[in-house]
């Protein structure tokens, strides 16, 4: 559908005597409102089955929190990788075991601050709802080190900014202006406690998105806390017991169109556009999480199988197994410490789990040395190629 503009333009100060403006968004829901055909309520319905499974896959994980320590790392990696790092997996979990990071330190260090915002987030909205402040904080941790730490961690900008180009005048995009921001998010977060009208969940993620991406208010960090503002809100309102839904790998694989719709909302108005692509996306990334969950469930529980097989010395390589599963990379001394078993006793497991082709020592070394969960890792590194 198309309504024209969602906003409207305010000139900016001029530089040099070159003329720019900035969008300042209308506030939401959409007027007029939404046309929920036919083909977008099938996508809702198909959309909120496969988050009912994708939740329901909580009660039969073996341990939910295993298999989120690694599932939440592959997010925070994927969510990074969109804003230009070249992180993997496997240097987020070196460098939080070792303090050593495989690429520049900045880029593994900005993942390392998404894991930190996420569960900061998580934790907080288990006593208070989603606000204007909780975001300001959450942001603190997601920019306390790093590249982003000068660019006012945890406060609404006071400058303007622009996505693309090298200044207002030759951006892609120019969010609204320092002094519009409080009036424009007030207005967000209002929609988010479903005033003026009460929004299903699904549309309200899907807007309320597009919405903050627009206003765009902080200096640096605000695509990785407009992803995160959909899994938080999923939480907030019930629709999962656990952080299983992330939608960064739909958005990398399908990043262009992501782009080209967000433009298309401010322009044209059809938002049904953008709710059919989000709608899409939720059901997919709810199915592809389910099937690395079974498939990461599949292979532990075979190798279990194998490990018991050993005999006498399966009760200590159990244990190990267990703990590489949350941390598909791990030394021999972290694993002595979690688990509180001697060196000797986790050395001897290891190397009954490397003849057994489960874990590989990485290093080489007498010392010092570092296993991997080789199949483990291939199924949660699915996807996470740097991009190009």
């Amino acid at each position: 559908m198309n309504r024209g503009l969602t906003g409207h333009y305010v000139p900016l100060p001029s530089a040099a005597g070159e003329k720019a403006r900035a969008f300042v968004p209308n506030p939401l829901p959409p007027a007029p409102p939404l046309e929920l055909d036919t083909e977008i309520q099938e996508l809702i319905q198909n959309a909120m089955l496969a988050l009912g499974r994708l939740d329901g896959l909580t009660t039969v994980l073996p341990d939910p929190a295993i298999f989120l320590y690694s599932y939440i790392r592959k997010e925070a990696v994927l969510s990074s990788q969109i804003e230009g790092t070249q992180s993997s997996l496997s240097d987020l979990l070196l460098f939080e075991m070792e303090g050593v990071a495989g690429v520049p330190l900045d880029d593994v260090q900005e993942v390392s601050n998404y894991v930190a915002a996420m569960n900061y987030g998580l934790k907080r909205l288990e006593k208070r709802p989603l606000s204007l402040r909780l975001l300001k904080e959450i942001h603190g941790v997601l920019l306390a080190k790093g590249r982003g730490s000068k660019k006012e961690p945890g406060e609404f900008r006071r400058s303007q900014n622009w996505v693309g180009g090298t200044r207002p005048g030759n951006a892609v995009f120019v969010p609204p202006p320092p002094d519009q921001i409080i009036e424009c998010l007030g207005a967000l977060e209002k929609f988010l406690h479903n005033d003026p009208v009460k929004t299903p969940l699904l549309i309200k993620a899907a807007l309320a998105h597009v919405q903050f991406e627009t206003i765009h208010p902080f200096l640096d960090g605000n695509g990785r806390l407009g992803r995160l503002l959909i899994t938080f809100l999923f939480c907030a309102e019930g629709a999962l017991r656990e952080p299983l839904l992330y939608l960064s790998l739909y958005f990398k694989q399908h990043r262009q169109q992501y782009y080209d719709l967000l433009q298309s909302i401010r322009l044209t108005g059809d938002w049904e556009a953008w709710v059919r692509f989000f709608l899409t996306g939720v059901e997919e990334t709810a199915k592809q999480a389910g099937q690395t969950a079974k498939a990461l469930m599949k292979l532990a529980a075979a190798d279990e199988k194998r490990i018991q097989a050993i005999g006498k010395a399966s009760g200590s390589a159990l244990r190990v197994h267990r703990l590489l599963q949350a941390q598909p990379i791990l030394s021999i001394a972290s694993a002595g410490e979690e688990l509180k078993l001697s060196v000797p006793t986790v050395t001897a497991s290891l190397k009954h789990l490397a003849k057994l082709g489960i874990a590989r020592e990485t290093t080489g070394r007498n010392y010092g040395r570092i296993y991997a969960y080789d199949k483990y890792l291939k199924i949660l590194n699915e996807g996470t190629e740097p991009l190009d």
